[in-house]
């Protein structure tokens, strides 16, 4: 478009007004801005929509009065539009596209999914799985409007709200020797084959707690799946470390889990939402926030132990 509403607007008014002068004080812009826009629509249109008086004001030519007439129609659309957008971007409709860490994606996206549903019919919650670093290049390129994760780094521009603490605990087979006791300590752990969650920032967070304690753990294996690591386990292959304790203590394959506290003082991860900075949102992106504070904050994460 070579022209823009605002200098549209600006036309309007001076016609109604028969002055420059006056169209200025209501609007109000200074008297060379609406010259100025005049002067582009005359030429975008290659007429004259003035005749100039000298200290009498305007009228309008023949041309003018044309442009006036859809000028006038064109504005009142562009208002029916806004009010239109308006109503439907403070409706929770339409669809909210969520990122969540795979290891917390089983436990948290049914509970999400089903109760956004339930509040808001109107609206459809996507969640999409992936690891730190890939949701916050998806948050980063708008892909996503939410992300939901730990707080193992926080990128500039991004903020991040905790909503719980989630401690570190150690799992094993039901028949591993350690599975007898409630709580073990890193040193216990020392000589067992570990199996590393293999992906970026857990697989640091993890070794950190081992080096925090002077320890050089006896790594088994590294996976990406912390489904596989609990099947592996389950079957005496090792032990793993997790944040979230599933209320489920078995592998996929039914074999069965023993969930032991740590002894050492390891630092927790706090799960929450990363945002934007400053990022204004639609009302059905508020309201899924909203219900994610009300639901979770301060609250053990769904389908676990914590």
């Amino acid at each position: 478009m070579k022209f823009s509403l605002r200098q549209i607007e600006y036309f309007v008014a001076t016609a109604e007004l028969g002055s420059i002068v006056q169209a200025s004080r209501q609007i109000p812009i200074s008297q060379p801005a609406i010259s100025a826009a005049i002067a582009h629509l005359e030429s975008v249109f290659g007429v004259s929509l003035f005749i100039r008086h000298h200290a009498q004001g305007l009228s309008l030519t023949a041309e003018g009065r044309l442009v006036l007439q859809e000028a006038r129609t064109l504005l009142l659309h562009a208002q029916e539009l806004g009010t239109s957008l308006n109503g439907m971007l403070k409706r929770v409709q339409g669809e909210v596209r969520v990122g969540c860490m795979t290891t917390l994606f089983p436990l948290l996206a049914p509970d999400l999914i089903q109760n956004f549903s339930a509040a808001y019919p109107e609206a459809r919650l996507r969640v999409i799985a992936g690891h730190h670093e890939e949701l916050i290049d998806k948050l980063r390129n708008g892909e996503i409007s939410v992300m939901i994760g730990y707080n193992m780094t926080l990128p500039p521009m991004i903020g991040f709200q905790p909503l719980s603490a989630l401690p570190p605990y150690v799992f094993t087979s039901s028949d591993h020797p350690l599975a007898a006791k409630e709580c073990v300590r890193l040193q216990d752990l020392a000589d067992e084959p570990f199996l590393l969650l293999d992906l970026p920032f857990s697989k640091e967070y993890f070794l950190q707690l081992f080096a925090s304690a002077g320890i050089t753990p006896c790594i088994a294996g590294h996976y990406p799946s912390m489904d596989v690591i609990r099947s592996l386990a389950a079957r005496g292959v090792g032990f793993g470390l997790g944040n979230a304790r599933p209320r489920n203590q078995q592998a996929l394959d039914g074999k069965s889990l023993a969930y032991l506290t740590l002894e050492d003082e390891c630092a927790p991860l706090l799960y929450g939402l990363f945002t934007i900075v400053d990022q204004k949102f639609p009302f059905r992106v508020s309201a899924f926030l909203d219900m994610c504070e009300q639901d979770l904050s301060g609250k053990p994460l769904p389908g676990t132990l914590n």
